[in-house]
């Protein structure tokens, strides 16, 4: 057996990883690279995923890779794959795995010119909606009430729409996936994977730390984000967009704030206010992207 089938055969990503109780990102990351297979490049800023980094010589992934600056995620697999174009190498995929604050923030230029110039990388943004490796700081992905240890008395703006942002770029393909629903996950990053050209998947992955919810949670807490529309799973080939799971009937938003300890100053007026604004964000994604539920 060739090492590369033994790898695949083994999973890519290691056992026993120092991530937190509960972690989505590491279900995401665990999904995203053995769903790519052994034929990727890696590109990891600094964030909760640098444990899959490693340190030094050490790493916890079976495919190469780096570990590059915070605001410079696309740049760098920009780099990468120009440099295998040079020389002739087909079939490998450019991975870029990215949180949150390392994208819709500090990262957003670098992606933006990457998804502008037609790069063929694969950027996938793990959403734990704050910088939770340096502290449970605010980031612009953090929804509006939210407690961090930047907002205490709960964030006062909502969040960038990272999906019609991609989307007014042009690209292939962009998509919304969830830790809660894996085999919708699985399929989109096939089909990142295989578009003809720069590929953006944004996955939401719920952090027990810094949501404040016990660990053995985090899968119901992402699929109550989906069943209250909160977060919307959907996705926009060469520019035709769809619902990949349409919501019609909701359960209410006050279920999913419920479970999680950063929305325990909310209110009844300030729930209400956080469903409206859900509802609001929803009819207008709906609305962007031309699609009717």
């Amino acid at each position: 057996m060739s090492l590369a089938v033994k790898a695949q055969a083994d999973g890519l990503v290691a056992h026993g990883v120092s991530t937190c109780a509960g972690c989505g990102l590491e279900l995401a990351i665990r999904v995203v690279v053995n769903e790519l297979g052994p034929q990727t490049v890696i590109v990891i800023p600094p964030g909760c995923a640098a444990l899959f980094s490693g340190f030094g010589r050490e790493t916890v992934l079976k495919i190469p890779g780096i570990q590059g600056n915070l605001g410079n995620t696309a740049a760098y697999a920009a780099g990468i794959r120009a440099g295998l174009e040079v020389q002739g190498r087909e079939g490998i995929t450019v991975l870029c795995f990215a949180g949150d604050g390392a994208t819709v923030d500090i990262g957003l230029q670098s992606l933006s010119g990457a998804l502008e110039r037609g790069d063929r990388i694969l950027y996938v943004c793990y959403d734990n909606e704050a910088y939770m490796n340096t502290g449970i700081q605010g980031s612009a992905s953090t929804p509006a009430g939210a407690w961090t240890t930047t907002t205490p008395a709960g964030k006062s703006a909502g969040r960038k729409d990272m999906i019609r942002i991609a989307a007014a770029h042009g690209i292939p393909y962009v998509a919304a996936a969830s830790v809660g629903y894996v085999p919708d996950l699985r399929r989109k990053i096939r089909a990142a994977r295989d578009a003809a050209g720069p590929a953006y998947v944004h996955i939401h992955a719920p952090c027990p730390v810094g949501w404040r919810f016990d660990p053995s949670r985090t899968v119901d807490v992402a699929r109550l984000a989906v069943q209250t529309r909160a977060w919307v799973l959907c996705e926009v080939v060469d520019g035709a967009a769809k619902l990949n799971m349409p919501v019609r009937k909701p359960r209410p938003v006050a279920e999913y704030l419920r479970w999680q300890g950063r929305f325990r100053e909310m209110g009844e007026a300030e729930t209400a206010a956080f469903g409206e604004a859900v509802e609001k964000a929803y009819r207008g994604l709906l609305t962007a992207l031309g699609i009717t539920d």
